[in-house]
């Protein structure tokens, strides 16, 4: 392959990658204007390295190696926030870039152009689409939110480590912690530790035992749970 053409190919990738990656940074996603570029530039070098260098095996295996090295670049952007999922949308924008640095890489830069438009109008004019249909009510959904609440009354001394089995027990299941926080008591060095948490369905029974386990717990005089906001407990 010729410098000239070499060259050319790597711009058209570069240049793609940064116009994918402008309307990702306009948005402030996690993976902008510079890893798009550098994914679709690093996806072109791979494929025009495996045309420069003699060989006899075949080029085609070249994408499907960087389609799986860019899977680990994608799941770095991926968050979990509570029951929420952040970073899908961006992680798939990157694995495309590398489709449209491969397809210009291997000289494709009409093929490579199509596809970077076609990327940016889905992000583009797809958003909106979404956006109304997540905000429609959803009448056919039967899906219920329930609040709870686990208040503990317990020495101040204790709170630091209440707390930390607080988190621990409630993480381990199938509810969200919205938040946790504590309140000193009128009573002689006493402190409520509150934990406010959310689920998709009823979890009495794992709530119960949640309650059950704290009460054990050297330190306590009250522990309760109840649906919704439970009522002051006397110290």
């Amino acid at each position: 392959m010729h410098e000239l053409q070499f060259c050319t190919n790597l711009a058209v990738a570069l240049l793609l990658g940064a116009v994918i990656g402008l309307e990702r940074q306009w948005r402030q996603r996690m993976a902008g204007l510079r890893t798009n570029t550098l994914v679709a530039g690093g996806a072109s070098l791979f494929c025009l390295l495996a045309q420069s260098v003699p060989a006899d095996g075949d080029l085609t295996k070249i994408p499907s190696y960087v389609v799986s090295g860019v899977g680990f670049l994608g799941a770095g952007v991926i968050m979990k926030e509570g029951g929420s999922v952040r970073g899908l949308n961006t992680a798939a924008t990157l694995w495309c870039s590398a489709a449209v640095g491969c397809l210009a890489g291997f000289g494709q830069p009409f093929q490579a152009a199509i596809g970077a438009l076609a990327i940016l109008a889905t992000n583009v004019f797809l958003r909106p689409i979404a956006k109304k249909i997540n905000a429609a009510p959803a009448d056919a959904q039967t899906e219920q939110e329930f609040h709870y609440q686990i208040r503990v009354v317990c020495r101040e001394t204790e709170e630091s480590h209440i707390r930390a089995l607080m988190l621990q027990a409630v993480s381990a299941g199938p509810l969200v912690l919205r938040a946790i926080h504590s309140e000193d008591l009128n009573g002689p060095l006493k402190v409520a530790v509150t934990a406010d948490l959310e689920s998709q369905s009823k979890n009495n029974a794992f709530i119960e035992q949640v309650v059950n386990r704290l009460s054990l717990e050297k330190g306590i005089s009250a522990a309760s749970w109840c649906l919704g906001t439970c009522e002051e407990i006397a110290a």
